[in-house]
């Protein structure tokens, strides 16, 4: 069951720019729908709804939580293969992959280049194959 959103909703637009998939539509200053079809579950509409108006897959109210406390990608960069399934998967463009330290190095991974811009959806960790990528609170 997808994420949905009630009447409570006034239109702020905070959920579907944040939404990594586009599952959210609605037009500025009226509730917002879900397409249930393209979430992911990954909550970041509820961790950002001001207004409390967001319900989990669950029926449950989602809370808010300040954007300091939502889960970033760690990835282990010598279990990364720099495959870019991470990176291209990221709708925010928070990944890429690292320069080489020294010319012929092969040693790349994918890493974390915009913090800030990361909605913590957790797309890259599920899209990894080699599961590189965790998702955590960074401190």
């Amino acid at each position: 069951m997808a994420y949905t959103i009630t009447e409570k909703c006034i239109g702020c637009t905070i959920c579907a720019r944040n939404c990594p998939v586009l599952a959210i539509t609605g037009e500025k200053k009226k509730q917002h729908m879900v397409n249930d079809r393209r979430c992911i579950d990954c909550g970041v509409c509820g961790r950002s709804c001001p207004q409390g108006a967001v319900l989990d897959n669950s029926g449950e109210t989602a809370n808010k939580i300040s954007k300091n406390q939502w889960k970033k990608p760690m990835i282990e960069s010598a279990v990364c293969s720099a495959c870019s399934m991470c990176v291209d998967g990221c709708r925010f463009g928070c990944l890429a992959i690292s320069m080489p330290a020294f010319k012929g190095d092969i040693r790349v991974y994918a890493e974390l280049v915009k913090p800030k811009a990361c909605v913590g959806c957790g797309l890259c960790e599920s899209l990894c194959p080699l599961s590189a990528i965790r998702m955590e609170v960074i401190q």
